[in-house]
């Protein structure tokens, strides 16, 4: 593939952001897009992988198959695998400001972002809910065509689901929804299935929140107050959008047949059936920002983190679908 190399961001260094790393690019070293670290090279030199530091993103193409290119932002001490800290925060939001900024000038292609630890980060006085919407915050000033997000998207295999509200309590949700929220989402969706997945007609079908998508009203009333209409507000749009239906029969696989994306109005609404269909291969992305950014579907496993036990199928499928976004929107740019 050709293009910018992608910039890979750590996550916390003390879980397993630096193992499936280098697990990563001992894959994808010899095929696919190249791509560079934004982190800490003796952290990922740690791993036992071959390491390359790099003035610029432009020299990691030529070390790519060698050696991990990395562009080398220091922590300021050593961490320890499964031992987070606040001390190491700083570094962490630095990596990920780096790689924005690199992908925003044109010089990544990419973004891909490896598991961060919130609570740690909210030590060291971190505002955001995580990743999409600090990523959302500094592509904020940039402009770009479409519907602007930020909107989570997982991705297994042939499912594609979208989220209205992401890290909410639940007790919460109800209060959250709103028409404008669920017009604004479908339409940052279906912009992104057409310029970023290829689908010519995007078919979005959207979740009710209740037991039965309210039963008519009886089981709720979110569905007929606030969800019916912003599905209508969709088809009046020109976008192909069906619901409220119930959630608990959106998944199957005939189901999924029918639609290109579901649009799912909490966390786990979406999760759940993403991590049943494909738990180690699923992929989160971001949608409605001026860059692509894709991120492995899973935390940062500190329980495991330095025992050699992490899988990369995640990451590996991160950027495989960030370098396929890439190259979708540079060929929609040279038409």
């Amino acid at each position: 593939m050709s293009g910018a190399p992608l910039a890979i961001t750590l996550g916390d260094p003390a879980g397993i952001g630096p193992e499936i790393v280098a697990a990563a690019w001992a894959a994808l070293r010899h095929t696919g897009r190249s791509f560079f670290a934004v982190g800490d090279a003796a952290t990922l030199a740690a791993t036992g992988c071959e390491v390359r530091r790099i003035a610029t993103a432009a020299d990691a193409p030529a070390a790519f198959a060698d050696a991990l290119p990395v562009l080398d932002l220091p922590l300021a001490a050593p961490v320890t695998p499964g031992q987070p800290t606040p001390a190491a925060a700083p570094q962490v939001i630095a990596w990920i400001e780096r790689a924005v900024a690199l992908a925003l000038a044109g010089e990544a292609g990419g973004v891909v972002t490896a598991p961060i630890a919130k609570a740690t980060l909210y030590e060291a006085g971190f505002a955001y809910p995580g990743h999409t919407e600090f990523v959302g915050a500094l592509t904020a000033a940039t402009a770009m065509r479409g519907t602007r997000g930020p909107v989570m998207m997982l991705t297994a295999r042939d499912l594609r689901v979208a989220l209205v509200t992401v890290h909410a309590p639940i007790s919460q949700v109800p209060g959250l929804l709103t028409q404008a929220k669920i017009v604004a989402a479908g339409q940052v969706v279906a912009e992104a299935l057409a310029r970023d997945f290829g689908v010519t007609r995007p078919r979005l079908v959207v979740a009710g929140l209740n037991p039965h998508a309210g039963e008519g009203g009886t089981i709720g009333d979110e569905e007929t107050r606030i969800v019916a209409p912003a599905v209508a507000a969709l088809r009046a749009a020109g976008i192909d959008a069906r619901g409220p239906l119930p959630a608990d029969s959106l998944f199957h696989d005939a189901a999924r047949q029918t639609y290109d994306a579901a649009l799912c109005l909490y966390h786990d609404q979406a999760l759940i059936p993403v991590k049943m269909l494909d738990f180690w291969g699923g992929v989160n992305l971001t949608l409605g920002l001026p860059i692509v950014r894709t991120s492995p579907d899973h935390g940062t496993a500190f329980d495991i983190a330095g025992k050699g036990l992490a899988r990369p199928d995640s990451l590996i499928a991160a950027l495989r679908l960030a370098a396929e976004i890439a190259e979708r929107r540079a060929a929609l740019v040279a038409a």
